[in-house]
């Protein structure tokens, strides 16, 4: 059976590996995962220093760091009823009914490369090795996590179709995970006070367009498309006939742009050049892209040489040609994290052309793998203040999601910042009018 993803490390699988395995390398140790419950007790500074490069998941915000006035600076000038994290995931077992699955070689001890990508992600989201159900432990850290935020904040959840073929079959053994539509809008249902939901529909499916009108008339908010891992050729005729009739829905397409580095799943890195969604616009889809095309290179397809560029300068291209209005736009799930490049950062946050058309996204459970982020790097790249850092760290080891957002919220690059605007998602709602709506 062809495992691509089961073979020796790609150069771009080592990248990640290299950055990750001295960190997660501790999954090999019996503490790796352990529950709120367990870390409650014990002192922060005590969980700090026992695993540094371990999530401490430690239990729900004190008052005294909740009350603290840079916390409530980052909510400062925002409408708590309108904030929003676009991308954050959902993944289970199937332990408890979900339908969720995992590739069999995230268990498997002879592939050590992916037990350790699969520790490492139960660590970030706090799922203990004794939990009785994963499925369960992974939506009650999220909850748990979202009761630290006002009422009124909102996170979208993400269903994650399987890998298909060229033939649109389903491919089991390209899949890294699955996690049905179903169970991603019952998820949202249990807590509509917290919670959307966000559809996965491979455009190859024979059922695709079928599917999509169950999406609508379940209330998913958005489509998810990663095509490198599922085997998703936007420029393809089914790909351009489901971006029209989500276009007819309403339904965003979020799709990830960039070098994909934590889903391996078909292994297309072609597939993820950000010119593609050009195909998607012109059948007049919204399209939400995902990381910006931060991360690695893809060729540059408007030149006669091809030659290979920046992902993310493809993204910038789109975004400052103008004519595909506020139907484009990028959210900044994971932008931020260590391997990223400054420049991309400093773009970000100065380009306020763009600012009317980012997302606040999360990327959840990611920003709870502790060495994804260095705080430092962001000071030393003058977007970050020093004085920042030691409130953000100690309120990461209770909830990374807050920290995220209070990261982005404390981003400065001279006078410019990322608008309140960004995190209460007006440019889906420019996107919906036609025009922009985003305020400082």
């Amino acid at each position: 059976m062809d495992k691509p993803h089961l073979q020796s490390p790609s150069p771009r699988r080592r990248h990640l590996l290299q950055g990750c395995c001295a960190a997660l390398g501790a999954g090999l140790f019996s503490g790796l995962g352990l529950s709120d419950a367990a870390k409650a007790s014990e002192p922060e500074e005590a969980a700090r220093l026992r695993a540094p490069w371990l999530n401490p998941c430690l239990g729900p915000l004190p008052e005294s760091l909740a009350r603290h006035e840079r916390v409530q600076a980052a909510f400062e000038g925002l409408d708590a009823t309108r904030l929003v994290d676009t991308h954050a995931h959902l993944l289970g077992t199937g332990d408890a009914g979900s339908g969720c699955t995992i590739h069999p070689s995230l268990t498997q001890w002879w592939h050590p490369l992916e037990v350790l990508r699969r520790r490492g992600i139960l660590n970030a989201s706090c799922v203990g090795p004794q939990a009785p159900s994963v499925d369960r432990a992974y939506v009650e850290r999220l909850q748990r996590l979202a009761r630290d935020f006002p009422a009124g904040a909102r996170w979208w959840l993400f269903a994650f179709d399987s890998a298909h073929s060229d033939e649109g079959l389903p491919d089991p053994a390209r899949t890294t995970f699955h996690v049905p539509d179903d169970y991603a809008r019952s998820v949202a249902a249990a807590q509509a006070d917290r919670f959307d939901w966000v559809a996965s529909i491979h455009p190859y499916r024979l059922d695709a367009l079928q599917a999509l009108q169950r999406a609508v008339d379940g209330g998913a908010r958005a489509v998810k498309w990663l095509p490198s891992a599922m085997n998703i050729d936007l420029r393809d005729r089914r790909s351009a006939a489901f971006a029209e009739a989500a276009a007819s829905a309403g339904l965003p397409l979020i799709v990830h742009s960039g070098e994909e580095l934590a889903v391996p799943g078909a292994g297309r890195d072609a597939f993820g050049n950000p010119l593609h969604v050009r195909h998607l616009l012109e059948r007049g889809a919204t399209v939400v892209m995902a990381h910006c095309g931060s991360l690695g290179q893809a060729d540059d397809e408007d030149r006669p040489s091809r030659t290979r560029v920046p992902a993310f300068d493809l993204f910038a291209r789109l975004m400052d040609e103008g004519h595909h209005g506020p139907r484009l736009m990028g959210d900044l799930s994971a932008l931020f994290q260590r391997n990223r490049r400054p420049e991309v950062w400093r773009a970000i946050v100065r380009n306020e052309r763009w600012h009317d058309r980012l997302l606040h996204g999360s990327d959840h459970p990611l920003p709870g793998v502790m060495p994804l982020l260095s705080l430092p790097r962001l000071v030393r790249s003058d977007l970050l203040d020093e004085s920042a850092v030691p409130l953000i760290e100690q309120i990461r080891q209770h909830n990374p999601l807050l920290a995220d957002l209070m990261v982005k919220r404390e981003l400065r690059s001279g006078s410019a910042r990322l608008p309140a605007g960004v995190f209460e998602g007006r440019a889906l709602e420019a996107a919906r009018t036609g025009r922009s709506t985003t305020t400082r």
